[in-house]
């Protein structure tokens, strides 16, 4: 009879000291997290890197973590476990967004990806997904692609022959640029507005952490100095798609165009209710058709962009690694053609190059931050309604405890009799998010990338400019909503196929 009554004796002082160290005020408490000042919270935590600020954190007090940044209570989820968690297990409580003055200003707040979760953004992401990045319509893009890409390749046997030093940063850069301008926009004339110098302000000012959203009454202050550049941005974003908008409206494309733009198939749509069938559903006005496209400008640019600069750079600094890509090009296309984009399922290898550099360089280093829609206990703590849930995606592709002791390695290797895919089903690897608001143009993104650095890699040796060793290489990042090189990327090619 005793051992029975010490048991329960037991079970019960367990079950006290849980609730005693879980609950504070008949509430469970909040993740740990290190103290916060008055007002400011710990936004002077957050330092110039805030991923690399917020990894070292999370060793501290673990894979969920609270912080205060102003009057915004934040959890931070560094670890695969704790991010399928918040993405799958509880996705419906966390698929909103906080709407921050930047999204306000620029529009964004509108669009498919800063919008708040319900029926509007379901209806969006609806016809984004069957209108503009359908399988089929990535395909009909495909000659313009190779198109353009070939461009490149015959830009760079120039300068290969000349030993010249190319920028790499900025040819990849005019490539998408141009591909998104034909994409999104079709017309040739539109290069009259700088696409990058667009794309980067609004994903700088983006990526901020601004005082505005998270101590409202400092908002009029502008301490940061971040309003009249949000504002500026705004203007000429707006500007540029107007008159967009007005130009298509007056000389609309033909039906039989082979290139058909987004901005006519959504200016076809205009006036008609975005669900169609919901009554009280709001229309596609200017509004919205301004709002799909600035996040169509933004996600297409960085994310090709920079991870095409990611996985060059990595390349250049392990030369056993690019020898391996381009032996694979060899076998798999022969040295006697450019690559075509039927040959990219049967590029193994290169795909795991692909997969190593997201790990170790995601195009943003955070997730889009997410926004719970309700009270909610997860592991044993308690997450309020309208807290903002920082996913770092940098810090889950250096998670030892997933990847080995080796996270700083660039290693393909490590992908060998790999299920892991990019698609968002598993947690180690989310570049492109996951659940509800993972991003729908993925498969764009990963088609551009892909298809670039093949042709780069099978057409063209590459080595450092001025006999700069592989470990010199400056491998610093800026921060920011996106996470690209802080220096242009410069090489020397020369030219390696036959014909």
């Amino acid at each position: 009879m005793f051992p029975l009554t010490l048991a329960i004796f037991l079970l019960l002082l367990g079950s006290i000291i849980w609730t005693f160290m879980h609950k504070k005020g008949g509430k469970l408490v909040l993740p740990p997290g290190p103290l916060s000042f008055p007002i400011i919270g710990n936004f002077h935590m957050l330092g110039s890197h805030p991923h690399r600020a917020l990894e070292n954190l999370a060793k501290k007090y673990g894979p969920i973590m609270s912080l205060r940044l102003g009057h915004v209570p934040i959890i931070v989820v560094s670890s695969s476990q704790t991010a399928e968690l918040f993405l799958r297990t509880h996705d419906a409580v966390f698929a909103s967004r906080p709407i921050f003055q930047a999204s306000k200003i620029i529009g964004m707040s509108k669009g498919i990806a800063f919008s708040e979760y319900g029926p509007y953004w379901r209806s969006l992401k609806k016809l984004v997904a069957s209108q503009l990045l359908s399988a089929s319509k990535i395909e009909s893009f495909a000659p313009m692609r190779k198109e353009l890409v070939g461009s490149l390749v015959q830009s760079l046997k120039k300068a290969a022959v000349a030993h010249e030093v190319v920028d790499l940063s900025e040819k990849v850069g005019k490539l998408v640029e141009e591909s998104t301008r034909r994409m999104v926009f079709g017309r040739s004339h539109y290069h009259r507005f700088d696409l990058k110098a667009l794309s980067e302000e609004t994903l700088k000012m983006m990526g901020a952490f601004n005082l505005a959203d998270y101590v409202p009454y400092l908002g009029a202050l502008d301490l940061q100095g971040l309003t009249p550049r949000i504002k500026k941005i705004g203007k000429a974003l707006d500007a540029v798609l107007e008159k967009i908008i007005q130009e298509h409206e007056q000389i609309p494309s033909g039906p039989q165009s082979c290139e058909k733009d987004f901005m006519d198939m959504l200016l076809s749509l205009m006036n008609q209710p975005l669900n169609p069938s919901d009554e009280n559903s709001c229309k596609i006005d200017r509004t919205v058709i301004k709002a799909i496209f600035i996040d169509l400008i933004t996600a297409s640019y960085d994310t090709s962009v920079f991870n095409i600069e990611w996985t060059i750079s990595e390349l250049l600094r392990h030369p056993r690694i690019m020898k391996h890509v381009q032996d694979e090009l060899e076998r798999v296309i022969g040295m006697n053609r450019m690559v075509e984009e039927t040959d990219l399922a049967n590029l193994t290898y290169l795909s795991m190059v692909i997969k190593e550099s997201f790990r170790l360089h995601p195009v943003a280093p955070f997730l889009i931050p997410r926004e719970s829609m309700e009270d909610i206990e997860i592991s044993g703590y308690y997450i309020p309604k309208k807290s903002l849930v920082i996913i770092n995606s940098w810090a889950i592709g250096r998670d030892p405890y997933v990847w080995s002791d080796n996270v700083e390695e660039f290693y393909p290797e490590r992908f060998i009799n790999s299920n892991i895919d990019l698609k968002g089903r598993d947690f180690q690897l989310i570049p492109f998010g996951s659940g509800r608001r993972g991003c729908p143009g993925l498969q764009l993104g990963l088609t551009a990338v892909t298809f670039v650095l093949a042709q780069l890699l099978h057409c063209f040796d590459w080595v450092l400019p001025n006999g700069m060793l592989p470990n010199d290489l400056d491998m610093s990042e800026k921060f920011g909503l996106s996470m690209p090189r802080a220096k242009h990327l410069l090489a020397v090619p020369t030219y390696r196929l036959l014909g």
